[in-house]
């Protein structure tokens, strides 16, 4: 299936005239209607919630929108509740889930009334050192351990996984929350990333399912949700398939139907918590050709780097490319798409089949909506790129401003140095 750019190059023109490339652009209706279909596609469950995984697109613009239209957050660091408390978002809006957690962030969620995620059995002794009292409802995040398979094909291995506790561990953590004070529990469980099978969540959810009456029945619980976490991937490469949001909220509806009804768990909530699933489609990095080199390959040089978008350089991932105004030329050139930093890795892509470019050309790297300036950093003295909404009006709006040689050194101790900036 062929992928379009949201972004005309009309409208990336109007925008670098304000806002010069590179910058990551956001598709505020697409946003709004992805999440309208989530919640669609789950609205058999009168719980159900997505918290949208901060981690991800940590902008406040983007968690006011998803937060309009019903979503929650999904926080794992001090900071990131902070960016949520900002937008308004606290309480039970906010699901925490955190890993070698300091004592200020365990503390910070509880005072704003978040959902903590237990990710280890011994944090409920550390929990019972940190607040005043052990929060009513309390989740346990779960790791079976082994691989996570799909019929024969292995999408994880839970084995190799920091996070989580076993059964065991899960259900004596629950009766000495229970003896203090604790009265309602949450399951959660992410065990494969990125998948674009309609299977992994009803799958995911039967496990999750099943453990939910076993520990029930173990312990005498009761569970008020089970949190299928992130997971659902979204198709990097055109010929990848496309998730159908749809046929996989029905896929977990069945298994509902048939491990938790029956066992007295009717009334249990669904949560969610998908970053990539969310944002990915919806931005792009727009970035302006610099320079070509014609040496053993043919490199065209932008003004984005890895700096802007690692997963190429970090994961081998491949981030589809359009030229625009060049939509339905022929690929009939091969290009190394490159940035400029000292590292040899910072390409987008790698001989890849596009029509010709020249110096001047605006390219628009896709599904960098997730994962793409978030993990932007200033390696090389890199200054991180703006963000940008595109409005469903056609307007767009600065979200986030460039970084300023000045941002890059206002953290330096001390006035012994001057940087002409």
């Amino acid at each position: 299936m062929k992928k379009t750019a949201f972004l005309s190059l009309e409208k990336a023109k109007e925008i670098a005239q304000v806002i010069p490339t590179p910058f990551h652009i956001y598709d505020e209706a697409g946003i709004r209607a992805n999440a309208r279909a989530l919640k669609a596609a789950f609205s058999w469950n009168k719980g159900f919630r997505e918290y949208f995984a901060v981690k991800a697109t940590p902008n406040p613009y983007i968690l006011q929108i998803l937060h309009e239209e019903g979503c929650g957050c999904d926080c794992a660091t001090y900071t990131e509740l902070l960016l949520a408390e900002a937008v308004g978002i606290t309480g039970h809006d906010v699901m925490f889930s955190s890993n070698v957690t300091p004592r200020e962030d365990l503390l910070k969620a509880y005072e704003m009334g978040a959902y903590i995620n237990l990710d280890d059995a011994t944090y409920v002794d550390f929990l019972e050192q940190v607040v005043d009292k052990v929060p009513e409802t309390v989740c346990l995040r779960y790791n079976p351990g082994g691989s996570f398979s799909l019929g024969n094909t292995i999408m994880d291995m839970p084995r190799d996984a920091k996070y989580g506790m076993t059964e065991d561990q899960m259900a004596g953590a629950i009766l000495k929350l229970m003896k203090l004070g604790t009265k309602h529990f949450g399951i959660h469980a992410f065990l494969a990333s990125n998948t674009t099978t309609n299977e992994y969540y009803p799958e995911l959810s039967a496990n999750l399912f099943r453990l939910a009456v076993r520990l029930k029945n173990a312990t005498g619980a009761h569970f008020s949700f089970i949190n299928l976490s992130g997971g659902i991937g979204v198709d990097y490469r055109p010929e990848q398939p496309c998730c159908d949001i749809a046929a996989i909220g029905e896929g977990v509806r069945l298994r509902f139907e048939k491990y938790m009804v029956p066992n007295g768990l009717g009334d249990v909530a669904i949560f969610t918590e998908l970053g990539r699933y969310m944002l990915a489609p919806y931005g792009h990095l727009v970035s302006t050709v610099l320079h070509q080199k014609h040496i053993y390959r043919e490199y065209i040089g932008l003004d984005a780097c890895a700096a802007d978008l690692m997963r190429p350089a970090m994961y081998g991932a491949y981030h589809h490319i359009t030229v625009l105004g060049k939509e339905d030329a022929i690929l009939d050139h091969v290009y190394d798409v490159t940035g400029g930093l000292c590292e040899n890795n910072d390409k987008f892509a790698i001989e890849r089949s596009l029509p010709e470019i020249h110096i001047g050309d605006i390219l628009v790297i896709h599904d960098t909506g997730a994962h793409g300036h978030s993990m932007g950093y200033n390696y090389n003295g890199k200054l991180r790129s703006a963000e940008v909404l595109l409005r469903p009006d056609g307007s767009f709006k600065l979200i986030r401003r460039a970084e300023t040689p000045k941002d890059y050194f206002a953290t330096f101790d001390g006035t012994e140095f001057t940087f002409n900036c």
